[in-house]
């Protein structure tokens, strides 16, 4: 069986103590995903933001709350994996200057400056020999278009496409893209019956086929 590393929910970048820029992300998927990759009978190595689903008893956790601390776990723990599910919807800008006090209101308009956060599915295409990756995107338009080219800039195998309406909510509706843009899959309906179809599909085109020779 197969050691996955599976990414999940959203990061926080603090503005002040108490402020965050973050995304809609519930864990959900992520979850869906761990349970029916437990179910199988492979180890779950999950690196989590901050989320209130509950994931298998069976998974190994480590939780993270900024897009930084999410890229440490990551790379330190993919070495160890057969592959990556990257279904994280990590904070991609964080400001460049972070209050140590709580901001308060004031006539004035304030400026915040934004900086790039790390690349996750990058560094860890960078650092992989012979694992499988899964990524996710997350479009509003020219949803092939735009995962296509995210699949090829980010070197993964496979990228699952997904749209606003699925954030924190029950249900979803994706596709699946390989590396010549053909549509693997199309699935819709509860995260957990649309995850166990997805983990389904990755081993069949994944798992087995990076499986080593005995």
């Amino acid at each position: 069986m197969a050691r996955i590393l599976l990414t999940s929910g959203p990061t926080r970048e603090y503005i002040d103590p108490v402020r965050y820029l973050t995304n809609g992300s519930s864990g959900r998927m992520g979850a869906a995903l761990a349970a029916a990759a437990v179910s199988l009978g492979h180890h779950v190595v999950i690196v989590s933001g901050p989320v209130a689903v509950q994931y298998p008893a069976e998974a190994e956790l480590h939780w993270v709350v900024s897009t930084e601390e999410m890229a440490e776990a990551a790379l330190r723990l993919f070495p160890e994996c057969d592959g990556l599910i990257a279904v994280a919807a990590p904070c991609d800008f964080r400001p460049v200057h972070r209050a140590p006090q709580k901001l308060h209101r004031t006539p004035h308009r304030w400026l915040l400056e934004l900086e790039e956060t790390p690349d996750i599915v990058c560094r860890l295409s960078a650092i992989k020999r012979s694992q499988w990756m899964v990524a996710f995107a997350l479009e509003t338009e020219d949803a092939r278009t735009r995962a296509l080219e995210k699949l090829q800039r980010k070197q993964c195998d496979l990228i699952v496409v997904n749209n606003p309406s699925a954030m924190e909510a029950p249900e979803t509706s994706v596709e699946v893209l390989d590396r010549e843009g053909r549509v693997l899959g199309s699935f819709a309906g509860s995260k957990q019956v649309v995850g166990g179809q997805l983990m389904d599909l990755f081993e069949r085109q994944l798992i087995h086929r990076f499986a080593p020779t005995p």
